[in-house]
C-alpha cells in the first residue's frame, strides 16, 4: 500500500526535484504539497494545500506518513536575520512538531554541511539549533541532508552562491579526506537522495553529506 507524504518548499530548488521524485515513486500516494501559493503542476498523485507555516496547527491524519521539508531562504532574501531565522527555523520546527502530533513517523530536512548550534555563525547556528529540537520530537526515522553549495538553475539571483559553486568546482578535486563535504552537489541529486533514504525505512536518526547523497547514486 502507498505511503502517504508530506513535502513542504516543492517551490524551491531542491524541494521541486524532491517533489518530482515523490510523483514518480509509487510506493509513495498521496502527496500533499503544502505551500503560500499553488505549484504550476497538476498529478493525479498530487494535493497541493495553501498553508500560513506561521500559524500552521493542524494537518489531519498523517498516521505512518513520511514528510519532507525543504523550506529555505538566504538572509539577504529574508531581509534581516529575524525574517531568515523564521523561515529556516521557525516554520521547518512548526511543520515538524505538527507533522509528529498528527501522526508523522519520518521526517526529511534539507540543512547545510557545518550546522552546528554552537557555531558563531548565525546561518549555522539557525540550521544547528533546528537539527538539535528536530531530533527531540521523537521520530522514529529523521533523516538531516547537509549539503554544500547546490548546483541547478535556481529562479532567483544568487551572487554569492554562484561566486562559491564556481570556486568549489574549480577546487573540488582538492577537497578530499574530511574536506569532500565541501564539494558541491547537483540539487537534484540532493532531491532524488532524500526519497531514496526514505525508501530504505532505517530507524534512527541519519545525516548524509556529500559522500552518503552520492552514494545513493552508485
Amino acid at each position: 500500500m502507498p505511503r502517504p507524504c508530506v513535502i513542504a518548499g516543492a517551490s524551491g530548488l531542491v524541494g521541486g526535484f524532491c517533489l518530482r521524485a515523490l510523483l514518480d515513486a509509487p510506493d509513495f500516494a498521496p502527496v500533499v504539497s503544502l505551500g503560500r501559493r499553488p505549484l504550476d503542476l497538476s498529478h493525479p498523485k498530487l494535493e497541493q494545500r495553501a498553508v500560513d507555516f506561521g500559524a500552521l496547527a493542524e494537518l489531519g491524519d498523517l498516521t505512518g506518513a513520511a514528510v519532507f521539508c525543504a523550506l529555505g531562504t538566504t538572509i539577504r532574501k529574508a531581509g534581516s536575520k529575524e525574517a531568515f531565522q523564521q523561515v529556516d527555523y521557525v516554520y521547518p520546527l512548526r511543520l515538524a512538531q505538527v507533522a509528529r502530533r498528527c501522526g508523522a513517523t519520518s521526517f526529511t530536512l534539507v540543512s547545510s554541511v557545518g550546522a552546528d548550534a554552537s557555531s558563531g555563525n548565525f546561518y549555522l547556528s539557525v540550521k544547528g539549533k533546528l537539527e538539535r529540537e528536530l531530533g527531540s520530537l521523537g521520530f522514529p526515522s529523521l533523516h538531516i541532508f547537509q549539503p554544500s553549495f547546490l548546483m541547478g538553475d535556481r529562479n532567483e539571483s544568487r551572487p554569492a552562491e554562484k561566486i562559491g559553486i564556481a570556486i568549489a568546482r574549480a577546487l573540488q578535486f582538492t577537497l578530499a579526506g574530511p574536506l569532500r563535504k565541501y564539494r558541491p552537489v547537483e540539487a537534484s541529486e540532493v532531491g532524488v537522495a532524500m526519497v531514496s533514504a526514505v525508501r530504505r525505512e532505517t530507524a534512527g536518526a541519519r545525516r548524509y553529506q556529500w559522500r552518503e547523497i552520492r552514494a545513493f547514486e552508485a
